[in-house]
């Protein structure tokens, strides 16, 4: 992922986080005989009053009618809701350092389960609370009347009107949903332009606007990277500078690697078509198999492919296919991934 969408993802991360001090949803009671209503506050591990006798003055309220009142220690959903919320919050950190696009997918995928699956216990809850009375009981009691509050917006309960909207809290989750759909959307969108880069830039190179590689004289020609020997004809890669110097390389690998560290000014980078061996294709116009089926010289087990389609590729290898751009991103996270290992004495 580039950095402003791990930027973006660590900050939906401190945003679930402040749930832990800010209410999640808020319901209010107004009537003229409390001209400034009662508030109840629904947190990730309690539900309090919004002033220190509300909820109290909501129980005795709700007796009258047969409600069962509202104990917080015996909601479960109060006891590991917590857990949830902090492993949600964690799932997104851990998308946000490691960059890995495939952890963003699950944590949104999590998300968005639990976001569905609260709306729907919370109306449960509001159900049972508002339909199962206890009318022997209840002082006042009308045939048929049901004191369900709305799961969102307002409703008239007898003299009672009644509120309930997101908090503070609530309000955090949605932003940090939103957050995750737009790096969702900004990374699928950066793929299919980087694809309609390359083709766009295929079609310049094959009107003779770009300079064409150089053939690569296998067995005597050198990696620019690492040096050895260029054998291998179904692996090797070229870079043209700006200037027109051809830069040679034994596989895909280093060419990706020569790209992240030395940073050169590049007219245009090539890559064997694996099933063409010593044919040159632009790395833009290539599909790209990360397998451990692929033995390339380096070790990296990525070969590049022009004419094949992609469901085929990811049928046959079993992985995901990528464009030139995902693998320059895989080998950035792997060098990152090795940076970070623990060194060991021999």
């Amino acid at each position: 992922m580039k950095q402003s969408s791990r930027v973006m993802l660590a900050v939906a991360a401190a945003l679930i986080a402040l749930t832990f001090v800010l209410p999640l949803w808020h319901i209010n009671l107004q009537a003229p005989q409390y001209p400034e209503g009662l508030g109840m506050h629904i947190r990730l591990h309690t539900v309090s009053g919004a002033q220190p006798h509300d909820l109290s003055n909501i129980n005795s309220l709700n007796h009258y009618i047969g409600m069962k009142p509202i104990v917080p220690e015996s909601i479960p959903e109060l006891r590991y809701m917590p857990f949830i919320a902090g492993l949600l919050a964690l799932f997104a950190l851990a998308a946000a350092l490691s960059g890995r696009r495939w952890l963003l997918y699950g944590w949104f995928a999590l998300f968005a389960v639990v976001a569905a699956a609260g709306l729907i216990d919370f109306y449960r809850w509001e159900y049972d609370y508002g339909h199962n009375l206890d009318l022997e009981h209840a002082a006042i009691k009308i045939p048929g009347m049901a004191y369900q509050p709305p799961l969102i917006g307002s409703k008239q309960l007898l003299n009672f009107k009644a509120t309930s909207l997101p908090a503070l809290g609530g309000i955090a989750l949605m932003l940090a949903m939103l957050l995750g759909a737009i790096v969702i959307f900004l990374e699928s969108r950066r793929r299919r332009v980087s694809s309609l880069a390359g083709t766009a830039l295929s079609a310049i190179i094959a009107g003779g606007c770009a300079m064409a590689p150089q053939p690569i004289d296998y067995g005597k020609d050198q990696c620019a990277l690492c040096v050895m020997a260029i054998t291998d004809q179904r692996f090797g890669a070229e870079l043209i500078t700006t200037k027109g110097k051809a830069y040679k390389f034994d596989s895909i690998e280093c060419l990706a690697n020569y790209v992240i560290n030395e940073k050169p000014d590049y007219e245009s980078l090539w890559v064997t078509d694996y099933e063409r061996p010593g044919t040159l294709v632009s790395a833009d116009d290539a599909l790209f198999v990360h397998s451990d089926k692929l033995r390339s010289p380096m070790g990296g087990n990525i070969a590049a492919f022009k004419n094949a389609r992609f469901d085929e590729l990811k049928q046959q290898y079993h992985t995901d296919v990528m464009h030139w751009t995902d693998v320059v991103e895989l080998l950035r996270n792997t060098a990152a991934d090795a940076a970070r290992a623990p060194m060991t004495m021999p």
